[in-house]
């Protein structure tokens, strides 16, 4: 070999193609794959020995067989210090990457590769918030990220030439962790549950086409939006009148979201309650979410953990289980702000002209020379245009005003739910939690069980789904919900609670919560599993709900369209139609009916788009479009294709035929060779996955999985059928289970190092529905582990 491996690494990981890095070191593929294999077993950590580091007492770290630690320690210092050591041996690059992308420092190692990230983060300004929000965290948080900061730094130091091989690919070193590092992880982990600007920027951009009406209206409305989380017979006391509360949206992250539910002990088996859950994010080589069994001090907690965020945000402890949702209750808005050369370098607020405020932000670039931002501040907050999806759309200066930059976030809550006893304590937990807005549900064994709106929700005097005006007083934030006004139900007779990221109240919660709801099917699905049988559930029955694959939108769907498209004269369209009649609705591989559909109605969606909107506008409203598309299958309530040259049949005719076509183009002849598992892939890709040959080494196999983005089962629907997120992560939790334990699974599985067996050792279990169990025993009752890395005081 001509080249060193240093050299070869830099080479790939700046973009060179395999090929020409082979043909630089004179070397065969079949040579380069062993060449590559011998890296990445190379820089994979041992995760058995001794190191030492400062901590009081030892602190033992014990891995499972799939790699996920538990962690033992006598006091809560050794144990986040312990954590630390851990987590940074199984995500040490993801680390890093995680706090230079908070940070807005992507590009100074992806070069400019990441500079459009860099300058979302500086703009909303993560790393200025992260450190006001250090200053006011309580001395035991600062103490526990500083603990933590600790450990993640010995581990760096511990590890001399064996660093993550990315840092190889990328030729830099890790600088020291801070535990503000955590923090600026934090505030980014926020704004991508909360920032989400598409869900206002499309409904503005709706408006300025369709104007005030019927035809806006209709397009706002998503699906199922009456099935809400709460009864409508809820209503808290203290404020009078009635709000309008917000409505479902036809936005484009229906498939993003979560799952969640508890059943009471009089409904389970067991006679203790159950607790589910299953966040939906993007699926990733490097997952956001960090499994991890804690014991030591005022801990004994196992669940989930944000890689970087060091508490378990869903999960259990001998006596309660916390699990979470996306709730969708805006924390954000968007200002059209009024400017006038008369009174340059001013914003109008009222009849006053208000100077600027301005931040210059630098982003070094790897390779090239610095880019200099200037951010312009009105009194509502940064000018965001640069970074608003469809930004030449808009020629005003555009503000964004977040809960995130005044309010701390969450993190204090969690640590508090980590140590509570009982669902009231869970609750009160919660007083802390400020943002993100999240759906919570609770359990305890005592048998109670409850779901919770938690985080800060501004007031607004008017309700809006576009762009606000900056001027206006009236539509400044007056204040927020109440806590002990937030939807909250406790130990309801039905005996569960459940949500998925649907409306959580009627309008007549006599508060506005300004929500932007996604489709209700999925808790539709929910509900009716939950009704279905009077027969009490067991774990295994949680995790078959889990896996549920009924699509309601192609239940109430298919039949409308089958009476459209069922007499065509094409034979692949009658055979095609044939796979629809004979469906039960069921997103399962081995049906060709799913594809059908699925394909029919994403470019169904794009069809009625195309009625009003063009170009780039059109081909991002598609996907917002979900809510009046289904209807306009039925009918054209709001007359959507009055002005169209062909009529609403029509279009649907040829919008079927155009789906045949597009199939036989892609798998053949024969419609019963259009199975999902060919259309429908996951393939969990590395973030260096972009550069060069990078994905074809670090991504993990492209598989089939069951389920779209709108079934309980939910494996997301992206471009071309991708399966682009969903649910990465589900755990199952008894409260009868004695010791106390969880069940879990996770696609992507614990570690992120490529050469690790741990990388990708859980994705068949996922899809098997096979579940590892994580039991809370005590340190003195733990057998010992096959893999414990021990960490002694410093002499």
């Amino acid at each position: 070999m001509i080249c060193s491996s240093d050299e070869l690494l830099r080479r790939l990981g700046s973009g060179e193609s395999i090929a020409d890095v082979c043909r630089v070191a004179e070397m065969s593929r079949e040579a380069f794959d062993r060449w590559w294999s011998a890296q990445l077993r190379g820089q994979v950590p041992t995760l058995r020995g001794t190191s030492h580091g400062r901590v009081g007492a030892s602190v033992r770290i014990d891995r499972d067989g799939h790699g996920i630690p538990s962690i033992y320690a006598d006091d809560d210092h050794d144990l986040y210090f312990g954590f630390g050591y851990a987590q940074a041996q199984d995500r040490l690059f993801q680390l890093d990457y995680l706090r230079r992308k908070g940070a807005g420092r992507l590009a100074e190692i992806l070069g400019p590769d990441g500079v459009e990230s860099d300058i979302v983060a500086r703009t909303v300004g993560f790393p200025h918030i992260a450190s006001a929000h250090w200053k006011r965290l309580r001395p035991e948080s600062r103490a526990l990220l500083e603990a933590f900061a600790q450990g993640i730094n010995a581990y760096i130091d511990d590890t001399r030439g064996t660093l993550p091989i990315e840092f190889c690919l990328l030729d830099y070193k890790p600088e020291p962790w801070t535990a503000v590092d955590c923090m600026i992880i934090e505030r980014d982990a926020e704004w991508y549950r909360t920032g989400r600007l598409q869900v206002v920027v499309y409904p503005e951009l709706a408006r300025r086409t369709l104007g005030e009406g019927a035809l806006l209206e209709e397009f706002l409305l998503g699906e199922a939006d009456e099935e809400t989380i709460i009864p409508s017979s809820f209503s808290p006391h203290g404020r009078e009148g009635v709000h309008r509360v917000g409505r479902a949206l036809g936005q484009p992250f229906d498939s993003m979201g979560s799952n969640n539910w508890a059943v009471s002990g009089e409904r389970s088996a067991s006679g203790k309650p159950l607790a589910c859950s299953d966040p939906h994010l993007v699926f990733s080589a490097l997952p956001s979410d960090y499994e991890v069994r804690l014991c030591g001090g005022s801990f004994n907690s196992a669940g989930i953990s944000f890689a970087g965020v060091p508490v378990v945000r869903i999960g259990r402890n001998e006596h309660v289980a916390w699990v979470s949702t996306n709730n969708i209750c805006s924390q954000r808005d968007l200002y059209a702000e009024r400017t006038n050369p008369d009174h340059p370098s001013c914003f109008l607020y009222g009849d006053q002209w208000e100077p600027e405020l301005t931040l210059e932000e630098v982003i070094l670039v790897k390779g090239e020379e610095p880019i200099t931002k200037t951010i312009h501040f009105s009194r509502n907050g940064p000018i965001v245009n640069e970074i608003l999806p469809l930004n030449d759309a808009f020629d005003e200066p555009i503000s964004l005003r977040w809960v995130g930059r005044h309010e701390p976030g969450w993190m204090e809550g969690l640590l508090a739910m980590n140590h509570a006893r009982s669902v009231p304590e869970l609750i009160e937990a919660s007083r802390d939690w400020n943002i993100p807005t999240q759906s919570s549900v609770f359990a305890d064994r005592d048998g109670h069980i409850a779901y919770r709106t938690n985080g800060r929700i501004p007031i607004r005097k008017n309700w809006t789904s576009g762009f606000r005006p900056g001027w206006d007083p009236e539509h400044d934030w007056e204040e927020y919900i109440p806590f002990e006004s937030l939807p909250e139900l406790v130990d309801p007779p039905r005996g569960w609670v459940a949500s998925a990221n649907n409306r959580v109240v009627a309008d007549d919660f006599p508060y506005p919560l300004s929500g932007t709801w996604s489709s209700g099917h999925r808790m539709r699905r929910i509900r009716a599993m939950m009704e279905a049988s009077s027969a009490k559930f067991t774990l295994d029955d949680m995790m078959r709900m889990h896996f549920d694959t009924k699509s309601l939108r192609a239940e109430e769907c298919v039949p409308v369209l089958l009476k459209i498209v069922g007499q065509s004269d094409n034979e692949r369209a009658r055979s095609a139609c044939d796979l629809l009649a004979s469906w039960d609705f069921r997103i399962d591989p081995n049906l060709a009916a799913p594809t059908v559909f699925n394909v029919f109605f994403d470019r169904w969606t794009r069809t009625v788009v195309g009625e009003h909107f063009k170009g780039e506008i059109a081909e991002a409203l598609a996907g917002a479009a979900l809510g009046v598309a289904s209807r306009l299958l039925v009918d054209d309530r709001a007359g959507w294709f009055c002005t169209s040259s062909r009529g609403r049949m029509e279009a649907i005719l040829e919008t079927f035929q155009a789906t045949i076509d597009e199939l036989t183009e892609k798998y053949g002849d024969d419609p019963s060779e259009w199975r999902w598992s060919r259309h429908h892939k996951l393939e969990l890709k590395h973030p260096l996955s972009g550069r060069g040959n990078l994905g074809e080494l670090l991504n993990q196999e492209s598989t089939a999985v069951p389920g779209d983005g709108t079934t309980v089962c939910n494996t997301g629907y992206g471009d071309d059928g991708e399966a682009s997120w969903g649910a990465a992560y589900r755990v199952v939790i008894d409260l009868a289970s004695d010791p106390p334990a969880l069940h879990a699974h996770t696609a992507a599985s614990q570690s992120g190092n490529p050469g690790s067996p741990y990388y990708a050792d859980q994705l068949h279990d996922w899809l098997a529905m096979r579940y590892h169990e994580i039991v809370l025993k005590p340190r003195a009752a733990v057998e010992e582990s096959g893999a414990t890395w021990t960490i002694d005081p410093k002499s």
